[in-house]
């Protein structure tokens, strides 16, 4: 039986200074301050050498995206040891905020004290899934035991808003001033410091913003680097299907996350909002899903729909202040719901599309992306009336009467088998430059995801953020837009199936 979800409170009448709030991940607070103040501190060789109050984040190899053969036996096991993992490099980047005196005194303390027993941690952890996989008859990935070693990230590597180091704001305009027009691109993160009431431990940060008006014409959402492209055209299946679940009104909130651990407690660490299906949380079984009441107008749509919340920063609490996945893991402020939640499903440019199998997992973009880097990245920021424009490494600041836009185009190529894979992506991909699927892959429907929020605009006063807003996330990923996410599992009974997938090759649109 599926523990029962936990809801918002119905008021936010409750209020504490963010700064209080973050001393709930154990001096959060202090931690931002201490590493910005540190930040331009002369760095030697690597991590050893760094000073250790300039280390702003820990980033560790994603051993689950190295997976690519677990027998279904050992799936739950290893997708168990993963969230360890996880929880593991969560720990230790809140003993970060904890020591930061220590590490004052001693500049091999992050190494020896810190990275030094996470690497032995994974070690242990990673042996055991292997274990687990041959005893399954699989063969665990090689050079399984190189990816227990992570690396501390000096807080000069992410003053400009993210380490990925291509630029991914080059295509929406000038690309080499984003984020520096807000002040002076050196000291982007010191907002973190004596502004740290306006902000949640570990960011955002004045240069995780852009002035929408700033930015030149793009497109359009396209993802990053062509994850996230719309499928349809004006060829192949031209048509669409809109299914109306709703804005989480009833504040449907957990922060589990069923995909990728399942059977685990606080899997995402970190808070999502759900419409559709009402009964998704860690425990739940497929069975389940198929007899759970669903928040769609359509009830032939049992399926879940879920995304990471978004929180303004503005020192109030929240229902989760104090707990894992909220303000423990530097999750703070008030849950926004959103004004708009437009789910649509569309087309092929090249193909007709063929219908999903029931209990298809589907995650887009990649809640690490600040760490792992951009190959799984799928974000899009806008702003109502400036769709056109398109931001993936910051949130935007809107102008007055615009609203916050996040968009998700998910994958639409299903490898024709399974319903799921070892690390969650291998069995669905994004469609082609021209439209089409990958050899080897057929076109289902595509799940566009558009969320709308009537938010405050933040302001950057003095380099620093004021009235910011972000995205839930692990805390090692420090709040970055380009960590945003979007999971689908799918629940359409088959007749609601069949009519989705007529609708779209037969060039109607409905709902």
């Amino acid at each position: 039986m599926g523990r029962t979800n936990r809801k918002r409170r119905s008021t936010l009448a409750n209020r504490a200074i963010a700064a209080s709030a973050a001393l709930a991940l154990g001096g959060g607070g202090l931690l931002a301050a201490n590493i910005y103040a540190s930040a331009g501190e002369e760095n030697s060789q690597q991590n050893a050498q760094t000073t250790a109050a300039g280390v702003a984040t820990i980033k560790c190899p994603d051993v689950g995206q190295s997976l690519t053969d677990v027998p279904d036996g050992a799936r739950q096991g290893v997708d168990q040891e993963l969230a360890k993992l996880d929880q593991q490099v969560s720990e230790a980047y809140k003993r970060l905020a904890d020591t930061r005196q220590a590490q004052a005194g001693d500049s091999s303390y992050v190494d020896n004290a810190i990275l030094g027993p996470l690497k032995a941690k994974r070690t242990a952890t990673i042996d055991r899934m292997a274990i687990n996989i041959r005893n399954a008859g699989g063969q665990p990935p090689q050079g399984a035991e190189q990816m227990a070693q992570c690396e501390g990230v000096p807080a000069d590597q992410i003053n400009n808003g993210g380490d990925q180091g291509d630029g991914q704001g080059q295509d929406q305009g000038d690309g080499q001033d984003q984020g520096q027009d807000q002040g002076d691109g050196q000291d982007q993160g010191q907002d973190q410091g004596d502004g740290q009431d306006q902000g949640q431990q570990g960011g955002p940060v004045a240069a995780d913003f852009q002035d929408i008006t700033q930015v030149q014409p793009n497109g359009g959402p396209q993802g990053v680097g062509g994850n996230g492209l719309a499928a349809n055209g004006d060829s192949g299946s031209t048509g669409s299907f809109t299914t109306s679940c709703g804005t989480n009104g009833n504040d449907n909130h957990n922060s589990d996350n069923i995909i990728v651990a399942p059977g685990v407690d606080n899997g995402a660490q970190h808070t999502h909002d759900y419409v559709g299906n009402q009964d998704n949380n860690a425990f739940t079984s497929d069975e389940q899903f198929l007899q759970a009441d669903t928040s769609c107008e359509n009830q032939g749509d049992k399926s879940s729909y879920y995304w990471p919340v978004l929180r303004l920063q503005n020192g109030e609490d929240e229902f989760d202040a104090n707990d894992l996945g909220g303000g423990a893991e530097g999750n703070i402020g008030p849950i926004q719901e959103a004004t708009e939640a437009e789910l649509k499903f569309v087309g092929n440019k090249a193909s007709d599309v063929v219908a999903m199998p029931q209990a298809l997992r589907i995650i887009t973009g990649d809640a690490k992306a600040f760490s792992n880097g951009l190959a799984n990245a799928n974000t899009n920021w806008s702003c109502t009336g400036f769709e056109d424009r398109q931001l993936t490494d910051k949130y935007p600041i809107c102008p007055e009467g615009s609203s916050v836009v996040r968009t998700s185009n998910f994958q639409s190529c299903w490898d024709g088998q399974n319903i799921d894979s070892a690390n969650h992506r291998d069995h669905v991909a994004f469609v082609q430059a021209d439209g089409s699927c990958p050899n080897g892959f057929q076109a289902i429907p595509q799940l566009q995801a558009r969320l709308v929020y009537d938010v405050p605009a933040p302001q950057i006063e003095n380099g620093q953020v004021v009235n910011p807003f972000a995205v839930d996330g692990f805390p090692t990923e420090l709040h970055k837009p380009i960590t945003d996410h979007n999971d689908f599992i799918n629940f359409f009974d088959e007749e609601t199936m069949n009519q989705v997938v007529e609708c779209i090759n037969s060039g109607q649109d409905c709902q």
